[in-house]
């Protein structure tokens, strides 16, 4: 019997020269599945800014809108254009507005410095310093972030209103230079923490003491915490309602929240475009003050711990 011969493997250029099929390859499908799901994730990105920018853009349109017409016509189509009602808004109270524009300012002015001051040094000591009951006390405070500010409006009213200081600035402003927003302190106090200590060690060898310490060493490197204190206090503070309605009775007094509250009147007809026009007028700081800060602000918050 004859032995059977293997047969040989064909070679590299056999292979090459057959003319096999292409392989057909899954990068084209991933690729379009790709662009498929960020499409539909930018769509859905743009109506969801969309939903929630509307009651913004219908106010705006409103603004510009007579009065008969703004619950009429619901809908951002704008039929007739009404610029009068920015000119009426604005000396339609007892006072221009800037009266009550500047009013604000004078109060987000103080309610700043009183954060920035107050808080830093709190921050500080808590962060650096040791002394006895630190951790109950920096607990104490972190527990006064949980108290709503309906707790202690009436006590507070009562102090201020027998030392003389109702309808004035100074029960909103004076607080502040007490370290009573926690949340700042507790904000600086991470910031601070994250400073490495070598660089206190450093200062104290050349003879430096704590408020040396602080003021040179320290706050320097605070900046993206104090910017983010800042922008926080300013659309706060601006916004606030509650406490400047309770403080300021008097209308020369009054600052944005509560002069846009003058506007409607139970007893009689409401101007609606003058106070749309004025709220827009209202958000244009908080905008220009968020648009500028808005790099420091997400600096100061990721480079803080709370993520």
């Amino acid at each position: 019997m004859t032995k059977l011969q293997a047969l040989p493997s064909p070679s590299r250029d056999a292979r090459r020269e057959a003319k096999l099929p292409p392989r057909k390859s899954s990068r084209p499908k991933s690729q379009s599945s790709t662009r498929i799901r960020a499409l539909l994730k930018h769509v859905i990105l743009i109506i969801s800014a969309l939903l929630m920018i509307y009651p913004l853009l219908w106010m705006v349109v409103s603004s510009l809108r007579p009065n008969d017409l703004i619950f009429r016509e619901p809908g951002l189509w704008l039929t007739t254009f009404e610029a009068s009602n920015f000119s009426d808004g604005w000396n339609a109270l007892a006072n221009p507005f800037s009266t009550y524009l500047l009013n604000s300012a004078i109060v987000v002015l103080g309610c700043i410095i009183g954060n920035l001051v107050s808080c830093s040094m709190a921050a500080y000591a808590f962060a650096r310093l040791n002394f006895k009951g630190k951790k109950w006390l920096f607990g104490a405070m972190l527990l006064t972030i949980m108290l709503p500010f309906h707790v202690v409006i009436v006590p507070q009213y009562i102090l201020f209103s027998q030392i003389g200081w109702v309808n004035t600035f100074w029960p909103i402003i004076v607080p502040k230079l007490l370290a009573t927003d926690a949340f700042f302190v507790f904000l600086m106090v991470q910031f601070i923490r994250g400073i490495p200590k070598e660089l206190d060690e450093a200062a104290r060898i050349d003879g430096a003491g704590h408020p040396r310490i602080f003021l040179q060493v320290i706050l320097p490197l605070m900046v993206p915490a104090l910017a983010t204190t800042t922008i926080f206090t300013f659309i706060w503070t601006w916004n606030d309602f509650f406490s400047q309605l309770i403080y300021l009775t008097d209308p020369d007094m009054f600052t944005v929240p509560v002069a846009l509250r003058a506007f409607i009147d139970a007893t009689a007809s409401t101007s609606w475009g003058a106070m749309f026009a004025m709220s827009i007028v209202s958000l244009l700081p908080v905008f220009i003050a968020f648009l500028l800060g808005q790099k420091f602000l997400v600096k100061g918050i990721a480079t803080t711990g709370i993520k």
